[in-house]
């Protein structure tokens, strides 16, 4: 039997279990069910028929989605001279080098997202500790480490997201608001799905690649989408 709250189980009882929606159906579903009194976020989740144990299996990487994400991403980098400046004139929340790795240190964590310039990565290395279980360690594959910080604090601020497979072979991305209109939710959709098509191991089929497409709002129950129907 379902449990949850009343709230959530009378959306539930919209939902057909049993039914792979078309993805334009599927989004207009999620937007009627959600109950969240605030702007809540949608998420697709794909679960995939790969083995995350594999260095030529992973999934990992950032984009900007056509209509950005929805979120307002608090930004900081490390980096300096003209790199510092640069990342300040491209509207980066906090920039600095060893004063701010040592606030780090000390506990301060008010930022969403954190660029380097490779030049600061010695120092950087030192948060490994405090920044890698929170998912804020920059990493090259997301392009949070880059000579041209202000060109990854633009994208950020322009609604990227990232993405990565997990250790259940799963992949979580936010693909907008519920206040988005559906084609909106389409094409960021369409976008994400394309990337992870692209990604697919070669020696993974395409028959066993895709397992489950799930979309959801914040608090929403999970609707199953057929794949065949995200990209118009």
């Amino acid at each position: 039997m379902a449990k949850g709250s009343k709230k959530y189980l009378a959306a539930l009882e919209k939902v057909d279990r049993d039914k792979f929606y078309d993805a334009a159906e599927g989004i207009e579903l999620v937007k009627e069910i959600d109950y969240a009194n605030f702007d809540a976020s949608v998420e697709v989740a794909y679960k995939l028929g790969v083995d995350p144990k594999q260095a030529d299996q992973q999934l990992r990487g950032a984009t900007v989605l056509p209509h950005g994400s929805g979120k307002t991403q608090t930004v900081l980098v490390f980096a300096k001279g003209d790199a510092a400046k640069a990342a300040e004139d491209a509207g980066a929340d906090y920039v600095g080098d060893t004063g701010l790795v040592e606030r780090v240190q000390a506990g301060w964590l008010d930022f969403d997202i954190v660029v380097a310039a490779p030049d600061m990565m010695a120092e950087v290395g030192k948060l490994g500790r405090i920044l890698g279980p929170k998912g804020l360690m920059p990493n090259p594959k997301t392009g949070t480490v880059t000579p041209d910080v202000a060109k990854a604090v633009k994208d950020i601020k322009a609604g990227q997201v990232t993405y990565r497979l997990d250790r259940q072979s799963n992949v979580h991305v936010t693909i907008g608001k519920v206040s988005f209109t559906p084609d909106e939710l389409q094409d960021n959709l369409a976008a994400i799905h394309d990337i992870i098509l692209k990604n697919r191991p070669a020696a993974i089929s395409r028959l066993a690649y895709l397992k489950n497409v799930t979309i959801a709002s914040t608090f929403g129950p999970g609707v199953k989408l057929d794949p065949s129907t995200i990209i118009k």
